[in-house]
């Protein structure tokens, strides 16, 4: 195969600008792979689908406020997309690129100053005249991806969120999640779906295109990733079970197959199953999951639908198959569902 084969038309009408006007009133594709069909569903209609036992993996990443706006001293627009603001000073994406020079003044909306410093691999480091969280809370915007053809408004800042984000790092959404709403996690536990939590910090990688048409020779961003232990536990305890292990988004699906080494074989020290203990496991993964790969942990998958030719169709298409997930792709057009970010979702089961 090669990238090529992971292409689709799309009218550019159905790539959704805005989110559905209710949180969670979106439209639900259910695809069965061993009876190759589909069915349509509202998607609170997903609840059907996870049984008593089942763990429900959630990423709680938080995306920050990351793109700042300003002016240089000619008057000329400028804006700064931070990167990476665990680097001091911080590394960030500036246009007009070409234009800005070293050692210049930014002045920012907010009345804070940043000076451009030197060009890095990915864009530019930025002083900024005082902390950089402080700045993005007061005055940054939300990072909508570049499909999204308009200004980010007030309302992004709550609906580009998860409404179980707790833990800040993200530069996009991880969009699958965004369909929840606390009352339908509320009704799974009441039946007895468990929740666990992952963290995976979604970086601005997540929208690098594949250049090659060997899709197999494209170098994966990395990202970092965070999973307690009595996550782990709660995924073993399913497994152990025979339950699914349902993974919300292609981000949960990264971390999970990246650790499937340690969630297999992990085995709490001195501490029986029940109790609740700190330790964790960290660190940042460049997994490049398509077609051909083999699932050690995922046993089901929520997700949107994805740009053509992406590294996200590449994993949806391996755990799908290909030819059953454009099957689904040409039914979800033909049908007028909404696309990416802000759409409708997918269950593949």
């Amino acid at each position: 195969m090669k990238l090529s084969d992971f292409d689709y038309n799309l009218p550019q009408e159905l790539i959704a600008q805005y989110p559905s006007e209710v949180r969670g009133d979106d439209r639900l594709l259910v695809v069965e792979r061993a009876q190759r069909k589909f069915e349509e569903k509202k998607f609170g209609g997903i609840y059907g689908y996870l049984e008593a036992g089942d763990v429900l993996v959630l990423n709680d990443t938080r995306v920050m406020p990351s793109r700042l706006f300003g002016r240089r001293k000619t008057g000329g627009k400028v804006e700064i997309f931070v990167v990476d603001r665990t680097k001091r000073p911080v590394e960030a994406l500036v246009r007009p690129a070409a234009r800005l020079k070293l050692g210049e003044e930014i002045e920012l909306e907010c009345g804070d100053r940043a000076v451009i410093g030197e060009r890095t691999g990915l864009g530019r480091l930025v002083e900024f005249s005082r902390d950089i969280d402080e700045i993005i809370g007061k005055s940054g915007h939300m990072p909508l991806p570049p499909y999204i053809s308009r200004q980010d408004e007030e309302s992004d800042r709550y609906r580009y969120q998860t409404v179980y984000a707790r833990r800040d790092g993200a530069l996009a959404a991880p969009t699958a999640g965004l369909h929840f709403t606390g009352e339908m996690l509320k009704m799974l536990e009441a039946k007895g779906v468990v929740t666990a939590y992952i963290t995976l910090h979604v970086s601005y990688g997540t929208f690098a295109p594949v250049k090659s048409e060997d899709f197999t020779s494209h170098r994966m961003h990395s990202e970092y990733y965070r999973v307690a232990a009595d996550e782990i536990l709660k995924i073993k305890r399913a497994r152990a079970a025979r339950k699914k292990v349902v993974a919300c988004g292609t981000t949960s699906v990264r971390v999970l197959e990246a650790c499937a080494d340690f969630i297999i074989n992990f085995i709490p020290n001195a501490v029986a199953y029940g109790e609740t203990y700190d330790d964790h496991i960290d660190g940042c993964t460049n997994i490049f999951i398509y077609p051909g790969y083999e699932f050690r942990i995922v046993d089901a998958l929520i997700t949107n639908f994805h740009l053509p030719k992406s590294t996200l169709v590449l994993l949806t298409a391996a755990f799908a198959g290909r030819e059953l997930l454009f099957d689904a792709y040409r039914y979800a057009v033909d049908k007028k569902f909404r696309f990416f970010s802000y759409g409708d979702a997918m269950l593949i089961v």
